[in-house]
């Protein structure tokens, strides 16, 4: 899942992609490079973030994924969690939800559920404004599989389809670096769920906090922590840099499908 964020302040790459025609540039060249899914966002969920109106975040991503869909069939994911922008986006050829707020927003499950995609819930604490002020959990794991757990039943009891929900642990979503560690260790004890595991760890500020390193220096470690998490049963990734994640998954793949 390559990221394509058509925000001014998204905290790796705001700024860079908020024209129709670069961001248009900028997804075909993540396909060339292996990408199966593009993740277009208008509302970045940095902690501090200022929140964006819907009828702004329409304006651009809407005619993003318009003229994206002009030019391929790649499965292409909005990730917002207000009901009137996935509506519109879905509208203008959106195949996924992907929400940061897991459906939570009111009347998010019932659009979901009316129009018949498939959606990622991810888990967070608290509200990407303040998420990181001090993020306190008894059992971290427990406690991210209770409420996804919750929220694939809630999303079922709406009428989505179980076959369409994916779920997304939330690494750097109200997490200290602790948390995100543990979160990435025990990643394989979500499996139990039985959807399909997401994860974010691209450039995350925890891998700047292990490295010391700013952003734009984190490549080397995103690859590995997706590696990582491949290891624990993760599906889908969502990157910033594509071409070096796909080359290492698929030396993982090439050794898991060997036959002896």
């Amino acid at each position: 899942m390559g990221i394509l964020n058509a925000t001014p302040d998204s905290f790796s790459d705001g700024g860079k992609f908020n024209s129709t025609e670069k961001a248009i540039n900028h997804a075909l060249e993540m396909l060339q490079d292996g990408a199966d899914i593009i993740d277009v966002g208008g509302e970045s969920t940095r902690p501090g973030a200022d929140a964006v109106p819907a009828d702004e975040e329409i304006a651009r991503v809407v005619p993003i994924i318009k003229a994206l869909r002009q030019q391929s069939n790649v499965c292409i994911s909005i990730d917002t969690s207000k009901p009137d922008v996935m509506r519109a986006a879905v509208q203008a050829g959106a195949n996924l939800v992907n929400d940061v707020n897991g459906l939570r927003e009111p009347g998010a499950l019932g659009v979901c559920a009316e129009l018949g995609v498939p959606v990622c819930v991810m888990h967070m604490q608290g509200q990407p404004r303040t998420m990181q002020e001090a993020p306190r959990y008894e059992d971290i794991i427990a406690e991210v599989k209770s409420y996804l757990l919750q929220r694939i039943n809630e999303c079922v009891a709406a009428g989505i389809k179980r076959e369409n929900i994916i779920i997304d642990p939330g690494f750097g979503f109200g997490k200290s670096l602790q948390h995100n560690l543990q979160l990435l260790k025990h990643l394989h004890e979500f499996e139990s769920l039985g959807a399909p595991i997401l994860v974010g760890l691209s450039r995350k500020s925890m891998l700047g906090a292990i490295l010391g390193s700013p952003v734009e220096q984190r490549l080397h470690a995103s690859v590995a922590a997706a590696v990582l998490a491949w290891t624990k049963g993760a599906k889908i990734f969502r990157v910033h840099d594509v071409k070096p994640t796909v080359d290492a998954l698929k030396v993982c793949v090439a050794v898991q499908t060997l036959s002896d």
